[in-house]
């Protein structure tokens, strides 16, 4: 699970959508909650890599870090420092090349040896 997770984020900072999906089971479950713009979710592969490939022109560069790891059965929770840069203007005030961070948490669970669910909280 840690080696699925740690190949997630890193194909997740190179932007390589390709790379995320190649992890993802069939039937991957994604949800953001975030204070700042609510909630975002999908189901299924075809809805997960949509929005992933409309957020690569969102953001000129993107790093997830992780803080710590803790891993469960079939879950794991990963504390994120989540560093961007803004490459268009959007509609909650940040500006084409205004820096954004965070500090999160998302939790990956696991089904037939890829992630079926990412839930992203910050």
């Amino acid at each position: 699970m840690e080696q699925l997770i740690r190949q997630y984020i890193s194909a997740y900072n190179a932007m390589d959508v390709a790379g995320m999906m190649a992890l993802l089971h069939d039937v991957i479950v994604f949800e953001n909650v975030s204070n700042a713009s609510g909630i975002t979710a999908t189901s299924g592969k075809a809805e997960f890599e949509a929005l992933a490939r409309q957020s690569l022109g969102v953001f000129r560069s993107r790093e997830q870090r992780i803080r710590s790891l803790t891993l469960g059965e079939r879950t794991a929770a990963v504390e994120i420092d989540y560093s961007a840069i803004v490459a268009v203007d959007l509609p909650n005030g940040l500006k084409a090349g205004q820096a954004l961070t965070l500090r999160g948490v998302t939790i990956f669970a696991f089904s037939d040896g890829k992630i079926s669910r990412i839930s992203d909280y910050s």
